[in-house]
């Protein structure tokens, strides 16, 4: 039984405090939140027990969770293992890996950090976001496991594993790269589809009438929290960045092939899209350590 300390209780740290509250893997949870009100709803919901500043929450617990912005959690990560006693376990949970771990690479305490993204989410934000089981079957992303103590790294591994995540492990640059394509994109995708519609509907009031579930599930993602994700395309501009170069190609390309009426060449591109069905089938048969 730990005290764990959930620093963020919104979706996905609440998320998590669920899940280690159903099993029992905690005697005690402690939130640590900025927002007054995020707080008391955090308690009121059965996210934490109680809300401490983090000096003391930090000096109370064996394990600590950190969910919040990821430049956040640069700022943070170098106090934070300032604080913690010796046998304190922290993780991150954040979406970007590089510049944390960079944060933290040559600190005393470095052993006593594991960088993990458990790539799981909703468009919601906030405690009352949070959802029972949503880590269940997910994939989860351990980086620069060999600069993790055994203790640290097999309490991390022991969480997982109890949220129903599949863990790999990569290095921060490898990781930043793979999410920017199949992560961070689709939400660029969805945000600025979401800014073309809007635009178009100022003049057109009835554009919202004719939005079916295919419009919904595309765009849906635009729903999504600035304040978290404007900090992940800041920390991960380098490889989002090529991303978008390609992805704009794809779409000029498309442009071209509609313009000049070659349905052939825009059947062609649609047909090797469908390619993607066994890859997305496949991501749920990667196996656990691979």
């Amino acid at each position: 039984m730990h005290t764990i300390t959930i620093i963020g209780a919104g979706l996905i740290g609440g998320s998590a405090a669920l899940d280690i509250r159903k099993a029992g893997f905690a005697q005690e949870l402690i939130g640590v939140e900025q927002n007054p009100e995020n707080a008391t709803r955090a308690v009121e919901l059965g996210l934490v027990d109680r809300v401490l500043p983090l000096e003391q929450a930090a000096t109370l617990s064996d394990l600590i969770l950190v969910a919040i912005p990821v430049t956040a959690i640069q700022q943070l990560l170098p106090s934070l293992l300032d604080l913690v006693p010796p046998h304190t376990v922290v993780i991150d949970l954040g979406s970007t890996k590089s510049l944390l771990c960079e944060a933290v690479k040559t600190h005393p305490n470095r052993a006593q950090f594991v960088a993990a993204h458990p790539i799981a989410g909703t468009e919601n934000s906030g405690p009352a976001a949070a959802l029972e089981g949503l880590y269940q079957g997910k994939m989860n992303i351990i980086c620069e496991k060999e600069l993790s103590s055994a203790h640290a790294l097999s309490t991390a591994e022991e969480l997982f594993s109890l949220l129903g995540l599949k863990t790999i492990y990569m290095q921060p640059e490898e990781h930043d790269k793979h999410v920017a394509y199949v992560s961070h994109l689709s939400h660029v995708s969805s945000f600025l589809l979401g800014l073309t519609v809007l635009d178009v509907e100022k003049d057109e009031r009835n554009i919202f009438a004719l939005a079916g579930s295919g419009f919904a599930s595309t765009v849906r993602l635009a729903k999504s929290s600035p304040d978290m994700w404007a900090p992940i395309f800041e920390q991960n501009a380098h490889f989002l960045s090529h991303a978008l170069e390609e992805y704009i190609k794809h779409l000029q390309h498309f442009q071209q092939c509609l313009q000049n009426g070659q349905t052939d060449q825009l059947y062609q591109m649609m047909q090797q899209a469908n390619q993607i069905r066994p890859v997305l089938d496949g991501i749920a048969q990667i196996a656990p350590g691979k």
